[in-house]
């Protein structure tokens, strides 16, 4: 497994070194991580699907919209949300985090 191989040192594990020396695309643990997060997601709300059917319903925006597509909406909205904290503020992403946990909590109970 790619997350299990984490490279280490003797100082420690280092975290942002390449998974996979010489590929294509900088593999490093936390880019592993955060794509085996939206896997997860996306696993969960199809089991919710299966499980809970969801008929659409009309949010505060006046669209029609189930729960993927609010996941689509925070999942861009986020995006978004990260960027313009790495433009204003720098690399330390804690309170864009905390403020896209209040948006996504927002777009799935109004929207």
């Amino acid at each position: 497994m790619l997350l299990l191989s984490v490279p280490r040192t003797a100082d420690g594990m280092q975290w942002t070194q390449p998974l996979i020396q010489g590929g294509w695309m900088a593999w490093t643990f936390p880019v592993a991580l955060f794509f085996y997060g939206i896997g997860t997601i996306l696993v969960v709300f199809s089991v919710l699907a299966i499980r809970f059917p969801e008929v659409p319903r009309r949010g505060v925006l006046g669209m029609e919209t189930t729960r993927g597509d609010r996941l689509f909406l925070t999942l861009l909205g986020s995006a978004f949300i990260n960027l313009t904290w790495l433009y204003f503020f720098g690399a330390p992403l804690t309170g864009a985090l905390i403020i896209c946990l209040f948006y996504a909590a927002m777009v799935f109970r109004w929207v």
